[in-house]
């Protein structure tokens, strides 16, 4: 896998001054928009089936499946959802590797367990109504390959998302998005740019998923939920720039 190479001589960090290592690693991380830009066909393809997935049917849930940094990045987008558009939690559901308690610390060999996705499928009732993300960077965890293959059994509509383009999981999913960041500044730490590639990803998906279902106007959000004295005023100045 590209993600798992030694980085070329001239970018090993640990022999660079902190300035022109930091550099090096901006530079590096760029990289992620390029990759996200070379998927921007399949992406809005993405958009447009699960919009129309979630505007046919009023049950529809956005389901996210990942292990380690990958399940850290799809639960923040799918957390997001609520405060940012309104976007009823309980149409928002995860699969996850080790539970919640990995998304704050390592469970130990909870990737690999491919047991487990039929046991939360069958706790989330995953069903045909449902869309399912898979996130993975290498494409190949088991965990969440066999998250995507029991949705598969369900009829839900699939989505894979790997920064690895011969990921096993992409033979398993409807929809595939292939971000390929090659390797990282630090061999193997898909906390860089494979992460980065994948958080702009999701956001867009889901942004423009919001979008279309009418909870953006003139690019204002305009179905937040007001929870402090800053979103009060914030309501206040968007409902004036729409009805002014």
């Amino acid at each position: 896998m590209k993600t798992e190479k030694q980085p070329p001589k001239d970018f090993w960090i640990d022999t660079m001054s902190i300035s022109k290592a930091t550099r090096v690693m901006l530079d590096n991380q760029e990289e992620s928009i390029f990759a996200v830009k070379k998927e921007l066909p399949k992406i809005n393809s993405v958009v447009s089936a699960i919009y129309k997935k979630l505007r046919k049917n009023s049950s529809s849930r956005l389901i996210y499946a990942g292990a380690g940094t990958s399940a850290r990045i799809a639960v923040q987008d799918a957390a997001e959802l609520y405060p940012t558009f309104g976007w009823p939690k309980n149409r928002i559901d995860f699969m996850i590797a080790g539970g919640f308690e990995a998304i704050i610390s390592s469970v130990e060999g909870a990737e690999d367990d491919i047991f487990l996705p039929q046991i939360l499928a069958k706790k989330i009732n995953l069903s045909k109504n449902d869309i399912l993300i898979g996130v993975a960077a290498s494409g190949n965890t088991p965990f969440t390959n066999a998250c995507l293959i029991e949705a598969s059994k369900r009829k839900s509509l699939t989505i894979a998302i790997s920064n690895n383009q011969k990921g096993s999981m992409l033979n398993q999913a409807d929809y595939n998005i292939i971000l390929d960041t090659g390797y990282e500044i630090i061999a193997g730490s898909t906390r860089l740019k494979a992460a980065t590639a994948q958080k702009i990803c999701l956001n867009i998906i889901s942004s423009m998923i919001m979008t279309k279902l009418g909870f953006v106007k003139n690019g204002l959000m305009t179905h937040f939920i007001v929870g402090n004295e800053k979103l009060k005023k914030r309501k206040r100045k968007i409902l004036k720039l729409l009805y002014s």
